[in-house]
């Protein structure tokens, strides 16, 4: 028998990336779990209104989405407890301006270079919907078909709200594959 918990946030878990922008000349990072997808051309980055990086996302209308590695997660952590507004997190990660000018972590496994198309606000929170520009994967994480093979790339995710990451695990089996 379910019981009804009220209105839980119960959509997870999710991949734990690091949003990239640039701030004057150099890059500034956060950790954001609220990532979606709302089409094959579009992803949605949710922000809370006060973080510092919205204001540069909004400046230039570009950003990152790197997904996280296990490697990553203590630097990962400082970008999601560190305010850039009170200490720059320029040095956190090594990284690379993509083409559409917006700084992705070298380290990532994936990253994807955005563009900011709308802005969706509700209380509290910023949600930029993006175009996506460009993705970058590292040559290992792609399958023989040039396609990224996430059982190599293992996205660590996030649980809220007991704010705990997680592995992913083994594959189950192909999509639409249980079938009778």
């Amino acid at each position: 028998m379910k019981k009804n918990i009220g209105t839980a946030l119960a959509l997870y878990p999710m991949p734990v990336t690091v949003v990239g922008a640039i701030a004057g000349d150099d890059p500034t990072w956060t950790l954001v779990a609220h990532v979606g997808i709302i089409g094959h051309d579009r992803v949605t980055v949710s922000l809370a209104r006060a973080h510092f990086i919205n204001q540069h996302i909004k400046e230039t209308g570009k950003l990152t989405v790197n997904l996280a590695s296990e490697a990553m997660l203590p630097a990962v952590d400082v970008a999601g407890s560190t305010s850039g507004a009170k200490e720059s997190k320029a040095d956190l990660f090594a990284w690379e301006a993509a083409e559409n000018g917006a700084p992705y972590i070298t380290e990532a496994p994936v990253a994807v270079a955005c563009t900011v198309a709308d802005v969706y606000e509700t209380p509290g929170f910023e949600t930029f919907i993006c175009t996506i520009d460009a993705t970058y994967v590292d040559e290992e994480n792609l399958d023989e078909k040039g396609k990224i093979d996430y059982a190599k790339v293992k996205p660590v995710l996030f649980e809220f709200p007991t704010y705990q990451y997680l592995a992913t695990g083994d594959v189950l089996g192909p999509c639409l594959s249980f079938k009778k």
